[in-house]
């Protein structure tokens, strides 16, 4: 049987005559691709990455809202496989259905903004454990809280180790703010995106400019 080595000269006119790939023309497909499954109601859970001071996150989100946000040391193709496992295997990068999502982190992360305003989809967390999510978004921007602190709010003040598991299974970090939750003796503690993801959150808080007070208001 004749073969060709690839680098052969032989083989050089045999892959040159392959066709070159149309990225355009890929994105286009992908577009419609993305769009077809929405029309047709069968986009369960739409993701995109986003580049931020905190590295790249994985966003996802289904009809109901905002369902995951994932740093990069979580594995991207992990936290996607268990979407599929948990909530649909009808996954897509369909970047467009985030749009929202991306401008406020953007925003948030550029000093103007201080608090976000997005439709969350809580399905991910449950009992005690949503009770501490729900809390951590009364923690003002800027403000740091206890894990005790925390734990006496969310009803149950004896459960300080089950505010730090569920502030480490956070499903939405940054814009729920588990990064503002402190140890009681000032230090950082646990996060889920690394101590300097959590030092960068805060520390972004703590310096930036106050912003404007929005007209007509008191």
């Amino acid at each position: 049987m004749n073969t060709v080595n690839e680098s052969s000269p032989e083989a050089g006119g045999v892959f040159d005559a392959l066709p070159v790939v149309d990225e355009e023309a890929n994105r286009r497909l992908h577009r419609r691709l993305v769009d077809a499954a929405d029309t047709a109601g069968i986009l369960d859970v739409a993701y995109r990455t986003l580049d931020t001071p905190v590295g790249p996150l994985l966003l996802a989100a289904t009809d109901q809202g905002l369902v995951r946000i994932a740093y990069a040391n979580q594995g991207h193709d992990q936290v996607l496989a268990r979407l599929a496992e948990l909530v649909s295997p009808r996954i897509l990068l369909a970047p467009r259905r985030l749009d929202a999502v991306a401008r406020e982190l953007d925003e948030y992360f550029a000093g103007h903004r201080d608090a976000f305003d997005l439709r969350l989809d809580w399905r991910l967390s449950h009992g005690f454990r949503l009770q501490v999510l729900k809390h951590l978004r009364e923690i003002a921007y800027g403000s740091t809280a206890s894990y005790a602190a925390v734990a006496a709010a969310a009803g149950n003040p004896r459960a300080v180790r089950a505010v730090g598991t569920a502030c480490a299974t956070n499903p939405l970090p940054v814009v729920v703010p588990c990064h503002r939750v402190v140890r009681s003796d000032g230090t950082m503690g646990g996060y889920a995106g690394g101590p300097r993801a959590k030092q960068t959150l805060l520390t972004l808080e703590a310096t930036a400019p106050p912003l404007p007070t929005p007209a007509g208001t008191p």
